[in-house]
C-alpha cells in the first residue's frame, strides 16, 4: 500500500507561489515542479509541465519521454506569447509500479530515498554550484551559502530540447521506504540531517511529516516557495 502526503506554501518572502505538484496513487505518479520566469510565467510553466507529464504518463509514455514532451510544449507556449523572458520550470517526478520505482528530474528540485534510518539524495542538482562541487572547487557546505546557488543549468522551457538532460534512475521500493520530492525552497532552509530526523518519525502519518518539513522551512526563513511530497510504502 502507498500512502502519501503533500503540501505547498508560498513562503515568507514571495508574493506568488510558482511551485506546483501532483500525486495519484492509482496512476503511481508524483511530481514537483518549481517555475521561474518574469511576472507570473513561472506559475504558467510549472502548470504546463504538470499537465503534460500527467497526460503523457496516463497515455502510457515513459517518464523521461513525458518530461521531454513537457519541455517542447512550454517552449511552444513561450514562443506564442512572444515573451522577452523565456518561462521555465524544474521538475522531479517518480513513478511507482509494483515494488519498483523510477525517478526522473531536470533542474534542482530533488528526490530523496529514506530507508532503514538512512536518507540518500537520489537526484543530482542541475545547477552551477553542483558543477563546482563536482569539480572539487567548493564543498557541499560552501554551496549552501554560495551567491549563485539558485542558478540552474537545466530547466524545462529554457534548455534547448537537443541539450536537455532528463536524468533517470530506478530501484526497489520495499515496505518502510519513503520517497521525498521537494522544491529547493525546502533544501535551501532545511539540511539533510534535519530532513532525515523528520522522516524517522514513522509513527507519524506521511502528511504530518510533510507538514513538519514545510514548517521547518518557514522557521528557517521561508526565502522561497516550498513544496514537499512524501510517498511511503507500507
Amino acid at each position: 500500500m502507498i500512502e502519501f502526503g503533500h503540501l505547498t506554501h508560498v513562503g515568507l518572502r514571495r508574493e506568488l507561489n510558482e511551485d506546483t505538484y501532483y500525486g495519484d496513487s492509482d496512476l503511481g505518479l508524483w511530481l514537483v515542479a518549481d517555475g521561474m520566469g518574469g511576472h507570473e510565467y513561472g506559475e504558467v510553466a510549472s502548470a504546463l509541465a504538470r499537465e503534460a507529464i500527467v497526460r503523457e504518463v496516463r497515455g502510457g509514455r515513459p517518464l523521461a519521454q513525458a518530461i521531454r514532451t513537457a519541455d517542447e510544449e512550454i517552449i511552444r507556449a513561450s514562443k506564442q506569447r512572444n515573451d522577452a523572458l523565456p518561462m521555465g520550470t524544474t521538475v522531479v517526478a517518480v513513478r511507482v509500479s509494483g515494488n519498483r520505482f523510477e525517478v526522473a528530474w531536470v533542474g534542482d528540485s530533488r528526490v530523496y530515498l529514506w530507508r532503514e534510518g538512512q536518507l540518500a539524495q537520489l537526484s543530482q542538482d542541475h545547477s552551477y554550484v553542483q558543477e563546482l562541487i563536482s569539480q572539487g572547487a567548493i564543498s557541499v557546505e560552501q554551496a549552501r551559502s554560495h551567491p549563485h546557488r539558485n542558478v540552474v543549468t537545466q530547466a524545462l522551457g529554457v534548455t534547448d530540447p537537443q541539450a536537455l538532460n532528463v536524468e533517470t534512475m530506478s530501484g526497489e521500493l520495499r515496505p518502510g521506504m519513503q520517497l521525498l520530492l521537494c522544491s529547493d525552497g525546502l533544501t535551501e532552509e532545511v539540511d539533510d540531517n534535519s530532513i532525515s530526523q523528520v522522516l524517522s518519525h514513522v509513527e507519524c502519518s506521511a502528511q504530518e511529516c510533510v507538514d513538519g518539513l514545510v514548517a521547518a522551512a518557514l522557521d528557517g526563513g521561508g526565502s522561497d516557495n516550498v513544496t514537499v511530497v512524501l510517498v511511503r510504502r507500507h
